[in-house]
């Protein structure tokens, strides 16, 4: 690392102090919410908090028409959190939340921040364990290859500055704005943040039977991260293997250990779906998966698709398009095909090495979230999650780092400038909304082919 660098580290605070600085930050700004709502027509709390939280009551209070439709449900009193409209998540979630019933309304706040914080321990143990020390080796060794050095490494300063390093780098992410808002505002996005994180850890520390049991617990809790599954059976199959034909190939990827990945990992799944298939019934899989796959939303969003579905969104006068391409066009699972593609393809090409595994899961991570079928601001956690394990792994120039910072944050002010004037000012730019769209796209495109030409491997 320069000399520069290091003098900038040197003022970088403890990592304890950042912890601590991030959680009085966090339970200000809880304190501040119940305040703002409590005084304000604009509420600080986000509405799937309270949809959260009318869910966990519907949970413990069961009556005639709420009640849960399981095979189990007639042995227990407990009531559905489906019957609150606009829950779309898996009852654990609701479950989790009945305190704010008991306790306090914030609670669930408090825990999502305490995620939020959790999140931050393992990101610092990965990168000063794991991470910074493999990058290091990295540099070290294109170094000597340039030129031969005699002088002796000075380990106890090396760990001083990988500690600094890593406190600089977790800060990024807990003193995010758009980490610690949507956290204190009440989204469960930090939950999942932590159990994908956690998943990664024992990956990277080649625990893979404990990777696949938190892969499969993720994939209940939202299912996107099943993409991270098919990088993880590349690194598990490439052990070893040393053919480069395509029967080689396939041969990585379908084997014994991966077979046993895969099985680890479908059947924490799958017992945790059929757990609650037993209490909630059909309620559970038509609203938390079925529902995902064939959603039409017409408001608008970053997603390309947002003014095709806007244009083509089905009325009560609707009828079936006789025209099989037009219909197929307009389906909701035609987005799937281009988004699911990239998402796992770059899981197969880039998921060969432990070591790339943060790579490959930010690359598959941006593609899928770029590419859905509806995108808002909460959907980039999903991938600015592995932003600062990975800044250690690229050779990037701050010039051109700042440049792609610009593009990422001015393409989004870009498209907000004119969605305000459809949310607030009521006029019709539905239009231009979608061209800014087109052009968030491309520039987020831009973006991720800078990142994935700076990567070192």
């Amino acid at each position: 690392m320069p000399s520069s660098s290091n003098h900038v580290l040197d003022y970088v605070p403890s990592f304890s102090r950042i912890i601590v600085a991030s959680s009085v930050l966090r339970l200000f700004l809880i304190g501040y919410s119940e305040w703002h709502d409590a005084h304000s027509v604009v509420k600080y709390t986000d509405v799937d908090y309270r949809v959260f939280s009318d869910a966990a009551r519907f949970v413990l209070s069961p009556t005639g028409s709420n009640r849960a439709e399981g095979p189990l449900a007639q042995y227990l009193s407990v009531g559905s959190p489906y019957t609150r409209a606009t829950y779309r998540y898996t009852p654990l979630l609701a479950v989790l939340l009945a305190p704010n019933e008991w306790v306090h309304p914030s609670f669930g706040k408090f825990l999502f921040a305490g995620c939020d914080i959790l999140v931050g321990l393992l990101m610092y143990e990965l990168l000063v364990s794991t991470i910074l020390p493999s990058a290091r080796r990295i540099h070290s060794r294109k170094r000597s290859e340039k030129k031969a050095s005699s002088s002796e490494p000075d380990t106890a300063k090396d760990d001083a500055t990988t500690q600094r390093l890593a406190t600089f780098l977790v800060s990024l992410h807990l003193l995010s704005p758009l980490v610690f808002t949507i956290s204190t505002r009440g989204s469960s996005e930090s939950v999942l943040s932590l159990f994908v994180l956690t998943t990664l850890y024992y990956a990277l520390k080649g625990r893979w039977d404990a990777s696949a049991i938190f892969l499969g617990l993720s994939t209940h809790w939202k299912i996107y991260p099943v993409i991270y599954g098919v990088a993880c059976l590349g690194v598990i199959g490439s052990r070893g293997a040393s053919s480069r034909s395509w029967q080689g190939f396939l041969r990585s990827i379908v084997n014994a250990r991966s077979v046993r990945f895969g099985l680890v990992s479908g059947t924490t799944f799958l017992t945790l779906g059929a757990a609650m298939y037993a209490l909630w019934g059909q309620p559970f899989l038509n609203e938390s998966y079925l529902y995902h796959l064939t959603r039409l939303d017409h408001r608008h969003n970053f997603s390309p698709y947002f003014y095709l579905v806007y244009l083509t969104y089905p009325t009560a006068t609707s009828t079936l398009e006789p025209v099989l391409w037009k219909r197929l066009l307009r389906s909701p699972l035609t987005s799937f095909v281009p988004q699911m593609t990239l998402a796992l393809g770059t899981g197969l090409l880039f998921g060969r090495r432990r070591e790339d595994l943060v790579f490959a899961w930010f690359v598959q991570t941006f593609i899928f979230v770029v590419f859905n079928k509806v995108c808002t601001s909460q959907y980039f956690l999903w991938y600015t999650l592995f932003v600062p394990l990975l800044i250690p792994q690229l050779a990037i120039s701050s010039r051109r780092a700042a440049a792609y910072g610009a593009v990422w944050i001015g393409t989004q002010a870009l498209w907000l400038s004119e969605a305000y004037k459809l949310e607030f000012l009521g006029q019709n730019v539905f239009f231009g909304l979608w061209i800014r769209g087109l052009i968030y796209v491309g520039g987020n495109c831009w973006v991720l082919a800078g990142v994935m030409d700076a990567y070192r491997r």
